[in-house]
């Protein structure tokens, strides 16, 4: 196990330096394109030469690879890593501001929604794709089949505005003109936007659109992984020897069931941190995903890359723990 942990943090490596030199060059052929993003800080006014160059020295965008097209500016991308990982230097946006700042500010509401989203997934997700596998041909089967495929053919933008502008503004109008409702169900839960005084009760609504297509999609594995497993010969031999029927799905179907499910919410818990640009758009969440979004309609390329970094960083610790977590569902499965 020590040595495979090892070989995978190795991994790391390459697979951090080839995403952050991707985002490098991405957005130095934008800023190559378009024109150095510094120039907007002056409005209307026309600056100097040596203005233009002293204010882009200062933000990390004065290197003149940045006027050719099509040049990696592998000098200022050996320079970015220096300052990222010797020195934890992340940059600033254009305001001076730190990027490490930006990120600390929004990150935690980028988790909380995130952590909602993964909770709700996993307890509705794998309940409902149990139970449609344990009951193949049901009323109950159908249901789940014909709502997940309706969940994921929605996009997560429509799905928000819906929530919001249907749900949560014209329901819970109802519920806190009635005053039936305790506050932070009425204000909190209900409120079509984030509230700070209801910090974890307003991200619910958020969390639960975010997670929304990714628990149909783990309903419909967690189903076919039963339906497949519960037919497997080691079922019927622990049937014949006459255990009882939950050990029987709880230990031996439903542990090797849930392998594909966990391998499926890990690279998830990644692609919800990015895709929480468009839910907390939709619900002025002020975490990073919203920063991400502001970065890349301002040109600010330190910010997006110093927010991706770490994006990355996370997405890769919580591979690996899942890789780990397949010995604790599977004992079969060892590391060499």
């Amino acid at each position: 196990m020590g040595r495979y942990v090892i070989r995978r943090l190795l991994q790391f490596i390459p697979t951090v330096l080839g995403a952050i030199f991707l985002l490098h060059y991405l957005t130095s052929l934008s800023i190559q394109l378009t024109g150095n993003p510094v120039r907007a800080l002056f409005g209307d006014r026309r600056p100097s030469e040596a203005q233009m160059s002293a204010m882009a020295d200062s933000l990390g965008l004065g290197d003149e690879c940045l006027t050719r097209v099509g040049d990696p500016c592998i000098g200022l991308y050996f320079e970015r890593l220096n300052n990222i990982f010797l020195h934890f230097d992340l940059g600033t946006n254009f305001t001076r501001r730190p990027v490490t700042d930006i990120i600390a500010d929004g990150l935690s509401y980028t988790v909380k929604v995130v952590v909602i989203a993964i909770v709700f997934e996993v307890v509705v997700g794998v309940a409902a794709g149990v139970l449609a596998g344990l009951r193949s041909g049901s009323f109950f089967d159908y249901l789940v089949k014909i709502s997940t495929v309706l969940v994921i053919s929605v996009p997560v933008f429509v799905l928000g505005f819906v929530i919001r502008d249907l749900f949560l503004v014209k329901v819970g109008n109802w519920f806190r003109d009635s005053g039936d409702w305790p506050d932070w169900f009425a204000f909190g839960v209900l409120s079509p936007v984030y509230k700070p005084d209801y910090p974890w009760a307003s991200l619910i609504i958020p969390g639960l659109v975010l997670g929304a297509v990714s628990l149909a999609a783990t309903a419909r594995l967690t189903r076919t992984s039963i339906l497949e497993n519960i037919r497997a010969d080691y079922v019927r031999t622990a049937r014949a020897k006459g255990l009882p029927e939950k050990r029987v799905i709880g230990v031996h179907t439903l542990r090797n069931s849930l392998i594909p499910v966990v391998t499926y919410v890990g690279v998830d818990f990644g692609t919800l941190m990015g895709g929480a640009i468009i839910t907390e758009g939709i619900f002025g969440v002020p975490g990073i995903g919203r920063e991400i979004f502001r970065a890349v309609t301002q040109h600010q390329p330190s910010v997006v890359l110093g927010i991706v970094t770490v994006l990355v960083l996370v997405f890769l610790v919580v591979n690996l723990l899942v890789d780990i977590l397949y010995a604790v569902l599977d004992p079969r499965i060892r590391y060499d």
